[in-house]
């Protein structure tokens, strides 16, 4: 058969766009994931939180879907009874020049429409958070924290209940064009399409390329490591304590975080991957490496950021110096109350100019969607980012019907 719609890549975005997609259930839509479950990159290595919206320029594609998504990822949750919690988080600020860093950031939150965002005092943080310390601190009562591995799996059970077919352990090869047709050539078999669409992250420019489409960027991958507090540490945090980031770059900073299905996680650092699906210190791929320093925005971006590189490479490989980062938050963590966890590979695209791509970045062609840039909070905002995709191939669809 000919299927009127393929999704390929089955993390939460691809899974989103494909339920959204499926609610015309007149639609045949396929989904096929390379791996042999849903859920196994970005989507299935995070942290679990619903961000709020704060950190995100107003009026950008980020903003617009966090917000409308956070909203979506709740009422979600509580319609299909996925754990979550709206716990809210606090951004503390331990020195001058970060106190007029978190005034710009309560300035954004607000702009983004957050609701209850305050500034609050060192005594009221101690409130919040006990053991944290800090000269003034941002409460963010909109943030939450959720598993989205089973979100997703929810995704996934709402697109078969609906008549969508979802493939694991299927990988795009090739795409061969025949008599108006689309052809995934894969490892399992062929498939037909007449609309395809690329949600498949980590891989998402070489679909891009493999599809006739020059996206003038590349994935760069980065991970990003956690340690866990043990387990009689844990009183040490309530729920969610941030830094304030440095808003030259796209990451957070070390952070700690509650997680809903029990424990805390301390992380991620931001460390350049040499493998797309390195999640080991010593992961190395020859055809990974060779294809991010043969791109010419590799080396633009090293010179302008080296420095914080390889202060993260320093404290990858130095356990000391990830809990002094954490001290600042909590001075009285020590080397012993963390111990190392997992880690994830975050898909940061960058462009030729060496500038990190801020934003969701996607194309659209005649009879194809690529979705190349959707970093978090990619996942929060995953059911509103799937309806505006949806949007986008559902007019493909109907052109390719004239």
């Amino acid at each position: 058969m000919t299927y009127d719609i393929a999704i390929i890549g089955g993390g939460i975005v691809g899974t989103a766009v494909g339920m959204s997609l499926q609610k015309d259930k007149t639609l045949s839509v396929i989904l096929i994931e390379a791996e042999n479950k849903i859920a196994p990159h970005q989507t299935g290595n995070n942290s679990g939180v619903i961000h709020s919206g704060l950190y995100y320029k107003p009026g950008s594609l980020k903003a617009k879907n966090c917000i409308e998504g956070r909203e979506l990822m709740y009422k979600f949750c509580n319609e299909n009874n996925i754990p979550h919690d709206k716990c809210g988080k606090i951004v503390i600020a331990v020195n001058d020049f970060e106190v007029h860093a978190l005034q710009e950031l309560e300035q954004r939150g607000k702009e983004n429409g957050i609701k209850g965002i305050r500034k609050i005092s060192k005594e009221e943080i101690k409130e919040h958070e006990p053991y944290a310390d800090g000269i003034l601190g941002l409460f963010v009562p909109e943030t939450g924290i959720v598993d989205y591995s089973l979100v997703t799996e929810k995704y996934v059970e709402l697109i078969k209940v609906s008549g969508g077919k979802v493939l694991t352990s299927t990988k795009f090869l090739n795409l061969v064009r025949k008599n108006g047709e689309m052809i995934l050539e894969t490892n399992q078999e062929k498939i037909k399409t007449r609309i395809l669409v690329n949600c498949a992250g980590l891989q998402s420019d070489r679909i891009a390329k493999k599809c006739g489409i020059k996206p003038n960027l590349q994935i760069i991958p980065f991970r990003g490591e956690y340690f866990n507090l043990v387990k009689d540490k844990e009183y040490l945090i309530n729920n969610l304590i941030y830094p304030v980031p440095d808003p030259k770059f796209p990451f957070l900073g070390v952070h700690f975080t509650r997680m809903i299905k029990g424990g805390v996680e301390a992380g991620p650092n931001a460390v350049l991957s040499f493998k797309r699906e390195g999640y080991k210190k010593f992961d190395f791929s020859f055809e990974d490496s060779l294809q991010m320093i043969s791109f010419a925005g590799f080396w633009k971006m090293a010179a302008m950021h080296y420095k914080m590189g390889i202060k993260e490479f320093y404290r990858s490989f130095n356990k000391s110096e990830f809990v002094s980062a954490l001290q600042k938050l909590v001075p009285e963590i020590k080397d012993a109350d963390i111990y190392p966890g997992g880690a994830g590979v975050r898909a940061q695209a960058l462009e030729l100019n060496g500038k990190l791509v801020d934003d969701f970045r996607i194309i659209e062609t005649e009879k194809m969607v690529h979705v190349l840039n959707a970093p978090s909070p990619a996942a929060t905002a995953s059911i509103s980012i799937g309806n505006t995709i949806a949007g986008f191939v559902i007019k493909r669809y109907n052109d390719s019907l004239k």
